[in-house]
């Protein structure tokens, strides 16, 4: 999915502990433990998600996978994908109120939903929820413990926090974009799954619930400020330790890890498929080159003086069979080689299904909860929710007159 920062991001609220006039239960009637299947690690924790698109909306999922209670305001005329919301696997495990933030009742329901979360979450650009009146000091003053998650590309501050933009130009600017694909070439694009999801998502997950935390032992919320820059940026850490060691070049396929080195990165086999090769250590490496059968003839790893008839010899040798012929050969191995495979494909993979890394529910084949809790584990409990189908439950369970 996009991530637009001008007004689509999904913001979303994380109950801590019950605000005050809260009344009913997540797990009561109607609550996510109503639809059956484990109550999860953050059963009782209660969240608001102010309707967007891409890693707001992702960043709530997780929370409802993991048990917390997900109110998901949505927006009347959605919220800027035309995505059918039965297929809208980012909206599952939670359940939807439909407000209109610019009406005169629509501000003060989600300030009634706040009293009573743990975490808001917004993703519009900054100053709008401000002005619509369900900005930090609106949301705090009713509610002081609450974590007020905000989901931006560029950040709360800065020369460009103003500005429209999506995943592609976080990541172009945090130098991540730079290092992916073959040197000579365009920078590849990995979809939106490394800013918007990764450096986005994930960092406001993180957030919030480290924000939960101090919450719950001071009875102080605060302000996350959650930009996917900075999850980006924060990311390469790693990569930046080897650089100033001198063990990385800042250029795009002339590394270990970046499709430099010939025996980490992808060939294609005798069908138009592609295998994967991560044959970093020397152990692994010999197992490697001895199954592939190039053993005698290759290279040796260290002379990098070669390593472009070592990486030839590699892939001369991968198109003499297909994909699921080298399969064979190298499952039984440490080589440290899989197949590339397609998302339809990936549910297939005999180890993906012996984990049920993959589900199927309500007709869709999606990825499951992770990760995974061997006292608490998440579950999927409900489909995509509908846009507005649930606010009597929700008025109900969290005792908020709803309009």
């Amino acid at each position: 999915m996009l991530h637009q920062q001008c007004q689509t991001t999904g913001g979303l609220m994380a109950a801590t502990e019950r605000g005050p006039g809260a009344s009913g239960s997540p797990s009561g009637p109607g609550g996510p433990a109503a639809s059956g299947g484990p109550a999860g690690p953050l059963a009782g924790v209660r969240v608001v998600e102010l309707a967007g698109i891409g890693p707001g909306p992702f960043a709530a999922m997780l929370l409802a996978d993991l048990g917390a209670d997900v109110v998901r305001v949505d927006r009347p005329g959605g919220a800027g994908l035309n995505i059918d919301p039965d297929y809208d696997v980012s909206n599952r495990n939670k359940r939807s109120v439909l407000l209109d933030l610019k009406s005169s009742d629509g501000p003060a329901a989600v300030l009634d939903l706040a009293e009573r979360a743990d975490i808001l979450i917004e993703g519009y650009r900054p100053g709008v929820a401000e002005r619509l009146g369900v900005g930090p000091e609106d949301c705090l003053g009713r509610n002081p413990r609450l974590v007020y998650g905000r989901m931006t590309g560029w950040g709360q501050e800065g020369p460009l926090a103003d500005r429209a933009g999506h995943d592609i130009a976080y990541i172009a600017v945090t130098g991540a974009l730079g290092m992916i694909g073959r040197p000579g070439e365009p920078p590849a694009i990995p979809a939106n799954i490394l800013g918007d999801y990764a450096g986005g998502s994930l960092y406001l997950v993180i957030g919030v619930l480290a924000a939960l935390q101090h919450a719950r032992a001071t009875g102080e919320g605060q302000v996350v400020d959650a930009a996917i820059v900075d999850g980006t940026a924060h990311l390469t850490a790693m990569i930046h330790g080897m650089m100033a060691a001198g063990g990385w070049q800042d250029r795009r396929g002339a590394n270990l890890l970046d499709g430099g080195c010939p025996f980490y990165g992808t060939y294609e086999t005798a069908d138009g498929e592609f295998m994967a090769v991560g044959a970093l250590e020397q152990r692994f490496y010999g197992e490697f080159v001895q199954l592939l059968g190039i053993a005698d003839a290759a290279p040796a790893r260290k002379d990098f003086g070669r390593w472009g008839e070592l990486r030839a010899a590699v892939a001369a040798r991968f198109k003499t069979r297909t994909r699921e012929e080298w399969t064979a050969v190298f499952q039984d191995s440490d080589a440290c080689v899989a197949p590339v495979l397609s998302l339809r494909e990936a549910p297939g993979h005999p180890h993906l299904a012996a984990r049920a890394t993959f589900t199927e529910h309500g007709g869709i084949t999606q990825p499951s909860p992770a990760p995974r809790f061997s006292a608490t584990p998440g579950a999927l409990r409900r489909p995509p929710a509908k846009p507005g189908a649930d606010a009597a439950e929700i008025a109900r369970d969290w005792g908020v007159p709803l309009p």
